[in-house]
């Protein structure tokens, strides 16, 4: 399977199965539309025929000869030998654990799937004692699996950093008793920061997910507080001093656009050349339709355009110098995840689960509140593995639309709880989630040919795309 496409000026094919990635010329282009996944040493007269009034004939023969070489070398219409790996996790131990330290928030914004801070559930805080038991449940769960991921969420985990602390500490007290090593990541919403705050932030936790919509207007519009002010006066100056004092510790500004901000392109500048973060994201509120500021499948092709734009602006802005790192541009064409991630995506219920602050267990964070999807309770000591295994068997190979699909070993099948919250199954892919990941990829790969071609470097050579395991 290949995937072929212009964008950028650059002719830019995709063979999926071994992840390499050509930079075409137009004659090799338009040769490749007449060849399928069963080339001969020989072209057929067929594309002799089509194209012969356009090329050369001997240069349309020495260009197929040189994709044939490609064929040969296993980097055009490759086979499919992934699917063998597919169900490699299903006894996979638990590595990541989501600890929804608060279902409180101090803002209402309008967009929050999580019913703006409480996931419908009734505000409420994570006490020390459910805390500690999420980290002795991923100890219990996670096998010889010696690095563990914990996640604080919310709601606003600063609205119980106290229990932050404490849970952090208790975690840090065992793990070496377990041959365990903790990483920590917290996500906020910017408010509660002070200086004692960032310092325990900053020598703590391994990551900083930094809430932060972009340019004030779109900020204030959506990120509000109770009383309906917005927050970005209050937030920026604090980010700021979190990331100057951070060193070399990772962070990043994670932003939202809706309908209402559809040129984000200066969001993300506003970010880097006016407020000075590097490392960012900004995602599409991709919702239910009937909102206003949800993405919908007819604001695709403008949203596609400013992807587009943004990519341009990388480019050129990397050209002079200027770097900052957009997340969802973020590819690596030679190594990347290993082959059984690219199947399977985040964990989802597997390898990941979320943990409520009455110690109620689900697949992932989205997950909460859905009952039927609840895997069990810390408290009782319940745990459906049999759900698990469901989970752990959503792959590419399992899900109708990925299976044949160009994207499928980078989106990985795109996100569980979007499917079925927007599909009704886990599943049957969310089509608008999956044309804005393809677009994005698209812009991603083509990125790496522009900036490969001022470098003298090859997108890939098709060698090490996969790689054998975590």
């Amino acid at each position: 399977m290949i995937h072929k496409y212009k964008l950028g000026g650059y002719n830019i094919c995709l063979d999926v199965h071994s992840g390499a990635v050509h930079v075409l010329d137009d004659i090799a282009y338009d040769v490749l539309d007449l060849c399928d996944e069963k080339m001969t040493e020989q072209p057929s007269g067929k594309i002799f025929d089509e194209l012969g009034k356009k090329y050369d004939k001997a240069e349309i023969a020495e260009t197929y000869e040189a994709l044939y070489e490609l064929y040969k070398d296993g980097m055009l219409f490759s086979p499919d030998d992934y699917e063998q790996f597919a169900d490699m996790m299903t006894n996979a131990p638990i590595k990541s654990i989501c600890i929804n330290i608060s279902h409180d928030c101090n803002l209402r914004c309008e967009y929050c799937f999580a019913a703006k801070g409480d996931f419908g559930q009734g505000r409420c805080l994570m006490p020390l004692e459910t805390a500690k038991k999420a980290i002795d449940f991923i100890i219990a769960n996670s096998g010889t699996r010696r690095n563990l991921e914990v996640d604080f969420f919310g709601g606003e985990p600063l609205m119980n950093f106290e229990v932050v602390k404490k849970t952090v500490e208790y975690a840090r007290s065992i793990e070496k008793k377990f041959n365990k090593n903790f990483r920590f990541t917290i996500t906020t919403n910017g408010l509660l920061l002070d200086d004692e705050k960032i310092e325990y932030i900053n020598r703590e936790m391994n990551n900083a997910v930094l809430s932060l919509d972009g340019r004030k207007e779109v900020n204030d519009k959506m990120r509000v507080t109770p009383n309906g002010k917005g927050c970005y006066d209050i937030i920026v100056p604090k980010y700021q001093k979190l990331v100057a004092t951070r060193g070399d510790k990772d962070y990043y500004i994670r932003g939202t656009f809706t309908k209402y901000n559809l040129d984000f392109t200066n969001d993300i500048l506003h970010y880097y050349y006016d407020l000075g973060f590097d490392q960012l994201s900004i995602e599409p509120v991709v919702s239910d339709p009937k909102l206003d500021y949800s993405i919908k499948y007819d604001d695709l092709p403008r949203v596609f355009e400013e992807y587009e734009k943004l990519a341009d602006t990388i480019i050129k802005s990397r050209k002079k110098g200027d770097y900052y790192n957009f997340f969802h541009f973020m590819i690596d064409l030679n190594q990347g995840p290993c082959a059984i991630k690219r199947l399977r995506g985040c964990g989802c219920g597997n390898e990941y689960v979320a943990v409520t602050p009455q110690g109620d267990i689900y697949p992932c964070h989205q997950f909460v509140g859905q009952e039927d999807y609840k895997m069990g309770n810390l408290h009782d000591g319940t745990f459906d593995t049999d759900m698990k295994q469901m989970f752990a068997k959503a792959n590419v190979y399992t899900k109708e639309n990925c299976k044949d699909c160009w994207a499928k070993f980078y989106c990985s099948g795109g996100c569980n709880a979007n499917n079925f919250q927007y599909e009704g199954d886990i599943r049957k892919s969310h089509k608008t989630s999956c044309e804005l990941e393809k677009k994005r990829l698209e812009c991603a790969i083509m990125i790496k040919a522009a900036l490969a071609e001022d470098s003298d470097e090859t997108p890939c050579d098709g060698e090490d795309c996969f790689t054998s395991c975590c």
